[in-house]
């Protein structure tokens, strides 16, 4: 299932979408089908597939933590996209990384393996649109879903150049600086999203400091859906593998999708 599929879908329940986060290969990298899987059945709608790198210099803390944890565990790029391929899941896969592990591998190469592999679409945070027209062309041919991110700094021009060229949704960054669970979601958001808006029709998602069903619920309330990242990271990196871990994230999950309709 694409995401475009996917949002349609949901339009149609009348619900948004919950996106999941979560850093491959914090946990053991033969565990990921099985996190996918129990993410995907406890109501997530789309999951982002976060790629560990040794810069992530737009993530806060427990994001940039799990990714040195995986990166020491021995976690690469082909492994992980490996570990999809292996994954039973209806719902869309998106990895999100940096651009440098994409040209080290190389980008008809990285595409390829990403759609050989079941993943619907990219994020690749530090690639501007405007610089990403070689990127954009290997994705097409390889039918991969491109999302470019829009910050509430991002000028006019910006703007536009985002919504062109994202496909899937647009991410919109729900304040300035890095990941990371927060108490409240800044009211900018709206402004971003009705910003968003009068540009294009795709699906607006959020994320950025989204924590608790009560983010969601007001995300919600003007975008297609939330992103949650380091709290979902937080809670895998504590309870998965522990007794009663997996019944606690699974309920976890089903309360952040309730928040959802």
């Amino acid at each position: 299932m694409t995401l475009a599929q996917q949002f349609t879908s949901l339009r149609a329940k009348q619900e948004r979408a919950l996106v999941l986060f979560l850093t491959a290969g914090d946990q053991p990298i033969g565990d990921l089908p099985a996190i996918l899987e129990l993410l995907a059945d406890a109501g997530a709608d789309a999951i982002e597939v976060g790629i560990p790198f040794s810069d992530p210099f737009g993530e806060g803390p427990t994001i940039q933590y799990s990714s040195q944890r995986a990166l020491d565990n021995g976690a690469t790029p082909r492994a992980i996209l490996d570990a999809i391929g292996k994954t039973q899941v209806s719902v869309p896969l998106v990895t999100m990384g940096y651009y440098n592990p994409v040209l080290r591998i190389g980008l008809r190469n990285y595409a390829g393996l990403s759609r050989q592999n079941g993943v619907t679409g990219t994020i690749i945070s530090d690639l501007v649109p405007d610089e990403a027209d070689a990127w954009i062309e290997a994705s097409k041919e390889f039918d991969l879903e491109t999302i470019f991110l829009a910050a509430p700094t991002s000028t006019a021009v910006r703007l536009a150049e985002v919504c062109a060229k994202s496909t899937g949704f647009v991410y919109a960054v729900s304040r300035t600086g890095v990941t990371g669970a927060e108490s409240q979601v800044p009211p900018v958001v709206s402004n971003l999203v009705a910003s968003i808006r009068a540009q294009t029709d795709k699906p607006v998602c959020v994320g950025f400091g989204i924590s608790t069903p009560e983010h969601v619920a007001m995300v919600c309330e003007t975008a297609d859906g939330a992103v949650v990242g380091s709290f979902l990271v937080k809670l895998l990196h504590q309870r998965w593998g522990t007794p009663g871990g997996a019944e606690a994230i699974t309920a976890a999950v089903q309360a952040l999708k309730a928040a959802t309709r």
